[in-house]
Protein backbone atom coordinates (compact mmCIF):
# COMPACT_ATOMS: atom_id res chain seq x y z
CA UNK A 1 0.00 0.00 0.00
CA UNK A 2 1.06 3.61 -1.09
CA UNK A 3 2.13 5.71 1.75
CA UNK A 4 -0.09 8.14 3.21
CA UNK A 5 0.60 11.87 2.09
CA UNK A 6 0.78 13.85 5.21
CA UNK A 7 1.72 17.42 6.58
CA UNK A 8 2.22 19.87 9.37
CA UNK A 9 1.02 23.21 8.85
CA UNK A 10 1.81 25.98 11.25
CA UNK A 11 0.82 29.84 11.68
CA UNK A 12 3.35 32.24 11.35
CA UNK A 13 1.84 35.60 11.67
CA UNK A 14 -1.44 36.76 10.12
CA UNK A 15 -2.85 34.46 7.32
CA UNK A 16 1.39 33.09 6.73
CA UNK A 17 1.70 29.59 7.27
CA UNK A 18 4.29 27.09 7.44
CA UNK A 19 3.89 23.78 5.59
CA UNK A 20 5.94 21.29 6.42
CA UNK A 21 6.10 18.27 4.02
CA UNK A 22 8.87 16.07 6.37
CA UNK A 23 12.50 15.69 5.84
CA UNK A 24 12.94 15.11 1.82
CA UNK A 25 11.33 18.63 1.17
CA UNK A 26 11.87 21.98 2.10
CA UNK A 27 8.76 23.97 3.62
CA UNK A 28 6.61 26.03 1.93
CA UNK A 29 5.34 29.45 2.75
CA UNK A 30 1.52 30.39 2.31
CA UNK A 31 -0.58 33.35 2.40
CA UNK A 32 -3.49 35.30 1.61
CA UNK A 33 -3.08 38.09 -1.09
CA UNK A 34 -3.63 41.44 0.05
CA UNK A 35 -5.48 42.96 1.67
CA UNK A 36 -6.41 40.09 4.21
CA UNK A 37 -2.61 38.42 4.14
CA UNK A 38 0.48 39.87 2.63
CA UNK A 39 1.04 37.67 -0.26
CA UNK A 40 4.05 36.33 1.11
CA UNK A 41 3.13 32.60 -0.74
CA UNK A 42 0.77 31.26 -2.93
CA UNK A 43 -2.77 30.66 -1.70
CA UNK A 44 -4.52 28.08 -0.81
CA UNK A 45 -6.69 28.15 -3.73
CA UNK A 46 -3.15 28.44 -5.96
CA UNK A 47 -2.28 25.39 -4.26
CA UNK A 48 -5.41 23.17 -5.28
CA UNK A 49 -5.32 24.19 -8.41
CA UNK A 50 -1.58 23.19 -8.93
CA UNK A 51 -2.60 20.12 -7.15
CA UNK A 52 -5.13 19.36 -9.65
CA UNK A 53 -3.37 20.79 -12.90
CA UNK A 54 0.22 18.43 -11.63
CA UNK A 55 -1.80 15.30 -11.24
CA UNK A 56 -3.06 15.86 -14.83
CA UNK A 57 0.08 16.66 -16.41
CA UNK A 58 1.63 13.73 -14.61
CA UNK A 59 -1.23 11.39 -15.63
CA UNK A 60 -0.91 12.74 -19.23
CA UNK A 61 2.67 11.86 -19.48
CA UNK A 62 2.22 8.47 -18.04
CA UNK A 63 -0.83 8.03 -20.69
CA UNK A 64 1.68 8.69 -23.44
CA UNK A 65 4.04 6.58 -22.13
CA UNK A 66 1.71 3.51 -21.61
CA UNK A 67 1.20 4.19 -25.26
CA UNK A 68 4.42 4.80 -26.47
CA UNK A 69 4.00 8.23 -27.83
CA UNK A 70 6.49 11.11 -27.86
CA UNK A 71 4.27 14.07 -26.77
CA UNK A 72 7.60 16.63 -26.45
CA UNK A 73 7.03 17.67 -23.04
CA UNK A 74 3.79 18.82 -21.17
CA UNK A 75 2.83 22.15 -19.52
CA UNK A 76 -0.49 23.77 -18.24
CA UNK A 77 -1.87 26.94 -17.09
CA UNK A 78 -4.27 26.76 -14.62
CA UNK A 79 -7.16 29.12 -13.07
CA UNK A 80 -9.69 28.94 -10.23
CA UNK A 81 -13.44 30.79 -10.86
CA UNK A 82 -13.73 31.71 -7.41
CA UNK A 83 -17.77 32.34 -6.49
CA UNK A 84 -20.05 33.07 -4.00
CA UNK A 85 -22.42 30.35 -2.53
CA UNK A 86 -25.69 30.93 -1.52
CA UNK A 87 -24.59 32.07 2.04
CA UNK A 88 -22.49 34.74 0.32
CA UNK A 89 -19.12 32.35 1.39
CA UNK A 90 -16.14 32.44 -1.12
CA UNK A 91 -16.12 29.27 -3.08
CA UNK A 92 -14.21 27.45 -5.58
CA UNK A 93 -17.20 27.13 -8.54
CA UNK A 94 -14.69 25.53 -10.93
CA UNK A 95 -10.75 24.49 -11.83
CA UNK A 96 -9.83 25.41 -16.01
CA UNK A 97 -6.92 23.50 -16.98
CA UNK A 98 -4.80 23.86 -20.60
CA UNK A 99 -2.10 21.18 -21.33
CA UNK A 100 -0.05 21.89 -23.80
CA UNK A 101 2.02 19.16 -25.40
CA UNK A 102 5.41 19.94 -26.87
CA UNK A 103 4.54 18.13 -30.13
CA UNK A 104 1.89 18.11 -33.00
CA UNK A 105 -0.88 15.60 -33.11
CA UNK A 106 -0.13 14.57 -36.22
CA UNK A 107 3.24 13.07 -34.49
CA UNK A 108 1.55 10.73 -32.00
CA UNK A 109 -0.68 8.61 -34.26
CA UNK A 110 -2.53 7.17 -30.57
CA UNK A 111 -2.87 10.06 -29.57
CA UNK A 112 -6.70 9.48 -29.35
CA UNK A 113 -6.11 6.58 -26.99
CA UNK A 114 -4.24 8.83 -24.44
CA UNK A 115 -6.61 11.21 -24.12
CA UNK A 116 -9.58 9.12 -23.86
CA UNK A 117 -7.87 7.80 -20.59
CA UNK A 118 -5.18 9.95 -19.09
CA UNK A 119 -7.67 12.01 -16.73
CA UNK A 120 -8.86 8.42 -15.30
CA UNK A 121 -5.24 7.88 -13.89
CA UNK A 122 -5.21 11.81 -11.89
CA UNK A 123 -6.33 10.87 -8.15
CA UNK A 124 -6.53 14.51 -7.52
CA UNK A 125 -8.86 15.96 -9.91
CA UNK A 126 -10.95 12.75 -9.90
CA UNK A 127 -11.26 13.21 -6.27
CA UNK A 128 -11.92 17.12 -6.75
CA UNK A 129 -14.54 16.68 -9.36
CA UNK A 130 -16.69 15.36 -6.65
CA UNK A 131 -16.92 18.88 -5.39
CA UNK A 132 -15.35 21.30 -7.79
CA UNK A 133 -16.07 21.14 -11.65
CA UNK A 134 -12.83 20.76 -13.59
CA UNK A 135 -12.37 21.81 -16.94
CA UNK A 136 -9.20 20.44 -18.96
CA UNK A 137 -8.50 21.04 -22.68
CA UNK A 138 -5.34 19.67 -24.21
CA UNK A 139 -3.57 21.16 -27.19
CA UNK A 140 -0.31 20.07 -29.22
CA UNK A 141 2.59 22.54 -29.86
CA UNK A 142 0.96 24.15 -32.92
CA UNK A 143 -2.39 24.82 -30.78
CA UNK A 144 -4.85 22.35 -31.73
CA UNK A 145 -7.32 22.05 -29.81
CA UNK A 146 -7.41 17.82 -29.09
CA UNK A 147 -9.76 17.51 -26.69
Amino acid sequence: MAQQPTITITQVDGFKFLVDFGEAFPDLVTDEPEPIGRGAGPSPEQLVIAGVSNCLCASLAFALGKFRQEGGGVSARAAARIERNAEQRLRIGGIDVEITLGAAAAAMPRIDQVLAQFERFCTVSESVKTGIPVAVTVRDTLGERLK
